[in-house]
């Protein structure tokens, strides 16, 4: 027999912590590898972290509702395999480990402070505590100040203020007397101005939940961050139509899953990407990040009402079969809360089907640190002049508005405007004789 540890295991690019939510196993349980053990928050996506080895879950070493950095111990799992490197108990290694406070400056790159909540600080005042991601977006969400911060309770380890802290928290602030604050606020939360609403004995009042909260936050941020300019096309979708309605059920005979016309729209925005490259940035102060992936999000409408923006790596790299497998996955996975933060980072361009509700066009925000997003309208039939080799007439088409909304301060009229005239471009030449 042999003890291994369970690792906190990295979910994302820029993620660098984690909070414990649920145990689904408990000290005694036999697990399998790959078996899900317990549920993790991060600010992305709240996911289900699987066993790394087979076994029995021997000691579970982090709590409900602690803060664990990436890579840090948060289990034993005790195998069958006999294992002279792995640590036969948590005793012996956590002499040789520094403490979870150290561990994460230790294996945070040097930018973190620019990686995690839009650059804030690990540090929110002068009481030495150590403030995760998911607390700061809470109190910047509720109007915590640093202050009013310092002063809740912590029942993390090192008294650290998890969820748990803050949701308690949260529940009985209305009662207690505010907790005085600083003349100037501090600069590591924004204060949001509210705007009072008169409530009457009918209304309903709906708490917002986190995801909803999270969103709210990151339109506006993005609203105040870049100056919006949107450009509209309105492209040819006729042959489109006409071969997927040709193909789907062979399609769907050959492959077991749908074709979609979301797949269309990616593959003509990374074709038009890879020949206009200076859309495919990010804005960091006064430098332009030129991306050499594209990474194109597609927006995905959940059960609840909120949306969730899973990612296509690599998009130019795939055909059209390939980028279809991946948005149907993409999309049935987040329906069914079952995206890891791996699936949501490294965006680089956005594509929202607005045509999917009935709407023909729309104006979306850029999900920063983007430039660009790009939406489709729905897909109608229209009367249109068609040019011939004898002359123009009058036919019906299927018609179809893009709008392209982009970053003014790094992306002027000529390519924004350019950019969604060339993918409309792609969508008109689609070949009517392609195969799968």
């Amino acid at each position: 027999m042999a003890s291994v540890e369970m690792l906190m295991p990295k979910m994302g690019e820029s993620i660098i912590e984690g909070t414990i939510l649920t145990w689904l196993k408990k000290e005694g349980d036999s697990i399998e590898q790959d078996e899900s053990v317990l549920e993790v928050a991060t600010d992305k996506v709240d996911t289900e972290v699987p066993a790394t080895h087979g076994g029995v879950l021997k000691k579970i070493l982090a709590k409900e509702g602690d803060v664990i950095a990436v890579g840090a111990p948060i289990a034993i799992i005790e195998t069958d395999q006999e294992d002279s490197s792995a640590p036969s108990t948590a005793a012996a290694t956590s002499e040789e480990k520094p403490s979870p406070k150290e561990e994460l400056v230790a294996a945070a790159p040097a930018h973190t402070e620019s990686l995690i909540s839009g650059g804030e600080s690990a540090q929110l005042s002068a009481d030495d505590r150590f403030y995760s991601p998911l607390v700061r977006s809470i109190a910047k969400e509720e109007g915590i100040g640093a202050a009013e911060l310092s002063q809740i309770p912590g029942t993390g380890k090192d008294n650290r203020v998890t969820k748990q802290d803050m949701l308690d928290y949260l529940k009985n602030r209305g009662s207690k007397a505010p907790v005085s604050q600083p003349a100037a606020p501090a600069p590591s939360i924004a204060e949001t101005p509210k705007v009072q609403v008169s409530i009457s004995a009918s209304d309903e009042i709906i708490e917002m939940d986190r995801m909803r909260k999270m969103i709210a936050q990151r339109m506006v941020d993005s609203k105040r961050i870049s100056p919006h300019v949107t450009s509209f096309v309105e492209a040819d979708m006729t042959h489109i139509v006409q071969w997927r309605e040709k193909n789907k059920n062979a399609y769907k005979q050959k492959y077991g899953e749908s074709i979609t016309y979301t797949p269309f729209f990616i593959e003509a925005i990374a074709k038009a990407i890879r020949d206009f490259p200076m859309i495919n940035i990010s804005v960091d102060g006064d430098r332009i990040i030129k991306k050499k992936d594209i990474n194109i999000g597609m927006a995905v409408a959940l059960p609840s009402g909120n949306l969730i923006v899973p990612i296509i790596k690599n998009a130019d790299q795939l055909n059209l079969v390939g980028i279809s497998k991946k948005v149907n996955d993409l999309a049935n996975r987040a329906r069914t809360n079952k995206l890891t933060a791996d699936d949501l980072s490294g965006g680089t361009y956005t594509v929202s089907n607005v045509g999917s509700f009935g709407n023909v066009m729309g104006t979306p925000i850029i999900p920063q640190p983007q430039v660009a997003i790009m939406a489709v309208g729905a897909i109608v039939k229209k009367p249109a002049v068609v040019e011939t080799p004898t002359g123009d007439v009058i036919a019906i088409r299927h018609k179809m508005f893009l709008s392209h909304s982009y970053d003014h301060r790094v992306v002027d009229g000529s390519l924004g405007g350019m950019f969604v005239r060339r993918v409309a471009d792609y969508l008109e030449a689609f070949d009517m004789n392609s195969t799968f």
